[in-house]
This record gives structure tokens, sequence and C-alpha cells, in this order.
């Protein structure tokens, strides 16, 4: 006897991917995911590719390969497709120590982000 498959938690007209190590501040990703939520995705690609920040390149990467899982997975018609949610959430902290003076010492912390981006293919009203 084998365990029952686990229900898919998205829609069957959904994909997402997810980005678990972006070596950012989750406050810094936050802003470009609030950029393209909301965006058709080609929109939001050509808003990714302009974008100044240097973490945009990162977050092109994951939503690219969220419209091929919704290309290949599932079968959704690309030109269709929304950025539906582009949530943002705290990974790992490095933690590094810089000397001070008098002996002392200073913590410095990297901190780490998780993104986590769902496309949907929506209808258009025509």
């Amino acid at each position: 006897m084998s365990k029952k498959a686990k229900e898919r938690a998205l829609g069957e007209n959904e994909a997402k991917a997810i980005a678990t190590s972006l070596r950012t501040s989750p406050r810094k990703l936050n802003l470009v995911a609030g950029m393209i939520r909301g965006l058709k995705a080609e929109q939001a690609l050509h808003a990714l590719t302009f974008s100044k920040r240097r973490i945009a390149v990162e977050v092109k990467k994951v939503l690219e390969s969220a419209i091929a899982n919704a290309e290949n997975n599932h079968q959704l018609d690309v030109d269709q497709l929304v950025v539906a949610e582009a949530h943002v959430g705290k990974a790992l902290i490095m933690k590094r120590f810089h000397a001070r003076a008098r002996g002392r010492g200073a913590r410095i912390e990297k901190p780490f982000s998780r993104l986590t981006i769902v496309v949907r293919e929506v209808e258009e009203a025509a």
C-alpha cells in the first residue's frame, strides 16, 4: 500500500515557481515583487528586464520558471497568464563579525529571502 496522492494546492488554471535562497533582504525583494503583482506575464517580464534593482534579474528567472511550468506541466496558454501572487518570506540569516575599536565587535546580518510566484490563466473579456 502506498500513500494517497496529495491534492493539488493550486487551481487547474494556475502554476507556481519558488526561489528559496535569494541573497537580499525580504524588504527590498518585496518592492520588486510588488512591482509585478497583477500584471500580465509579458508586461511583468518587460518591467523586470528594465528595472534598475539588482535582484530583479533573479525575480525574472523565477517568473520565467513559473511561465514554463504553466506551459509545459499544466498546458496553459502563455499569452493569457497573469501574475496572480508574488509573495516574499524570510529565509536564513548569515551572521558575521566586524571588528570594532577597543576590542569590541559588531554583528553583521546578511539576510536571505524566499520568493513564490503564482501565475494564473485568465480569459480575456472581449
